[in-house]
This record gives structure tokens, C-alpha cells and sequence, in this order.
């Protein structure tokens, strides 16, 4: 898969026959829900493409050229081609269903923001932690800081080109993720697997909600 370039728009397959709907879709008595969602991971692993490829509404981004000062600090060894940086959050916004709006904040990625996690994960119902496979340990803070807080989530490795394409369940023993967490490959820029993604967090959450 190529996942270098640009967003590639994509159809949102949830309720297509090849990919059968989740049984929380599937309850017409729920009423319309807004919620929050976190889109987290290392720096320069897609997190503002993944927020863009789906956002019904032109997302809100704090993308910040970069310069001499953060060299010290930013590591561009697996994306040399990188400019700019988030610097506080980006946002979007996606409707899954007539009922369900859901309102994507990605986090920065490096370590000298997260002090913003606390706000900007408050009242949301879980997050995606996005995992390049080129650099799997940039995206174990994500991991603890979720699994400490108790926040539901799950893993969208985002597969960049020219690398070994590994197996979901490859990557989840390389990062030690329990077998409750789902784990899926994506491809950060196209609308259609950012979606699977985002329905396999709803999913979780709700099915870790108390009755």
C-alpha cells in the first residue's frame, strides 16, 4: 500500500454487504449522539491525514513549519520529506450515522506537548493510537497514557511505502497489546479504512460501556 502521498477519498463501507454492521448501528431507539474521539501516536505518523481523509468539514489544523530549533529534538530519520508539525491539535468532524456525529482531536506527537493530553482527551470516549511500524516505540506513551487513564482504544497501524507490510496480530506482540484491544492496518489517507478504524473504536467503547 502507498501511503506517501496524498489524501485519496474513499466510500464509507459500514453499511456495504461485504462489511456487516456492528450491533450498536443496528439499535434505531438510540438517540442522536455527539461524541469525542482522540486520534494519538508518534510524531510524523499521520495523525493530521487521518483526521483530513474523512472530516466532512474543512479541518481545523495548528500545522507549524519547522525550523533549525527543533532539530535537536525532532527525529526525521523515517520522514525526511516532513515540514511542518502539529503544534496544538488538529479537528474534524464525521457523521457515521444519522444519529452519531463524531468530533476527531488529534494530539501533537512530541514529547514537549503533551502536557495538552489531559484537555484534550477530557470527556472523550476513547482514541485511536496510530503505530508506524518503522518506529513502533514512538507510540508506547500513547499506549500507557490510555491504558493508565482506562480510556478505550484502539491500534491503526498507518503502513508507509517501501516498508515490510506486517500482519495486525504481528504488530499487536510487538507492542504487547492485550487481546481485548483491536488492532488494524490502515492507510491514513484513504476515507474508507479511517473509517473501519473509527467504527472499531466506537464498537469497543460501547461494548465496554456498563449496561
Amino acid at each position: 500500500m502507498d501511503f506517501a502521498g496524498s489524501d485519496t477519498a474513499g466510500s464509507d463501507t459500514a453499511g456495504s454487504d461485504t462489511d456487516p454492521l456492528h450491533e450498536w448501528q443496528k439499535d434505531t431507539g438510540r438517540a442522536p449522539i455527539a461524541t469525542k474521539i482522540v486520534v494519538a501516536g508518534g510524531f510524523g505518523v499521520g495523525k493530521t491525514t487521518f483526521v483530513g481523509a474523512v472530516s466532512e468539514i474543512e479541518p481545523l489544523t495548528t500545522e507549524a513549519l519547522m525550523t533549525q530549533a527543533s532539530a535537536e529534538t525532532d527525529d526525521l530519520a523515517a520522514t525526511p520529506e516532513k515540514t511542518t508539525t502539529t503544534v496544538a491539535m488538529d479537528f474534524g468532524r464525521i457523521t457515521l450515522d444519522a444519529d452519531l456525529v463524531l468530533y476527531l482531536f488529534g494530539t501533537p506527537g512530541q514529547q514537549r506537548f503533551w502536557f495538552m493530553w489531559d484537555d484534550l482527551v477530557r470527556g472523550a470516549i476513547g482514541a485511536v493510537v496510530m503505530a508506524d511500524t518503522r518506529r513502533l516505540e514512538d507510540c508506547f506513551p500513547a499506549l500507557d497514557y490510555f491504558e493508565s487513564c482506562g480510556l478505550p482504544y484502539v491500534v491503526a497501524v498507518n503502513h508507509f511505502e517501501g516498508t515490510p507490510a506486517y500482519e495486525a496480530e504481528d504488530v499487536r506482540e510487538a507492542l504487547s497489546v492485550p487481546e481485548r484491544v483491536p488492532v488494524i492496518v490502515i492507510d491514513a489517507r484513504k476515507r474508507d479504512t479511517v473509517v473501519d478504524a473509527l467504527l472499531a473504536l466506537v464498537g469497543h467503547a460501547v461494548e465496554l460501556t456498563p449496561a
